[in-house]
């Protein structure tokens, strides 16, 4: 039917309906393209930590070194984990001597490392500047084995009331020491305890 005018409706061939389409499609990735391109970017989500990279409250791993003497069976340096008490150095030092008297050794405290833990002994006093180390001490502050008192001799490791007893009985039987290593007669003096005491005795007058 002619339009108005008297001219026909112009009519597409296959060709123009193909490249309408062409275009329409070039026109949509085009819109989808810009659509994305516009989009903000997704902040990245902040690493989680392993669980294996957190360090341990308690630790884990450090060790504490400490020197355990007086009334135990085995004194001596012993190395135990970080966070050990006190209980826990005197049974590696395998424990209590059976007449031994911990008395106000606080046995729940924490060790710190370096330290010394005497069971049943009282430190003595720290000499002034000049002045001999308690039982005729010199130098380095070492006992003397012929004037010590038994309350002294059990400042030294290992040594508690019943050895102290014994060294003195010893030193009084025998006319007094002649050298240190009289002390392996002692009763209860073996090899390792002499050697934790020979460098802190020496042999001085008679008493």
């Amino acid at each position: 039917m002619p339009f108005p005018g008297g001219e026909d409706r112009p009519r597409l061939g296959a060709s123009g309906v193909f490249a309408l389409a062409a275009v329409c499609l070039l026109a949509a990735g085009a819109t989808g393209w810009f659509m994305v391109a516009a989009r903000p970017a997704s902040a990245p989500a902040p690493p989680v930590p392993s669980p294996a990279a957190s360090p341990s409250a308690a630790g884990a791993g450090g060790t504490v070194v400490v020197h355990v003497g007086g009334e135990v069976e085995s004194p001596g340096v012993v190395t135990l984990p970080a966070g050990s008490r006190v209980a826990d150095a005197i049974e590696a030092a395998g424990g209590l001597l059976p007449d031994a008297d911990p008395g106000l050794l606080n046995l729940a405290r924490p060790l710190v490392d370096g330290e010394q833990v005497l069971v049943g002994v009282t430190p003595p006093p720290a000499p002034s500047p000049g002045q001999a180390a308690p039982g005729g001490g010199v130098g380095g502050g070492t006992i003397d084995l012929n004037t010590a008192t038994a309350e002294q001799l059990q400042t030294l490791p290992g040594i508690g009331p019943v050895l102290a007893r014994r060294i003195v009985d010893y030193r009084t039987s025998h006319g007094g020491f002649t050298s240190v290593e009289q002390l392996r007669d002692v009763t209860g003096i073996g090899d390792r305890r002499f050697e934790e005491l020979r460098g802190l005795v020496h042999v001085g007058g008679v008493s």
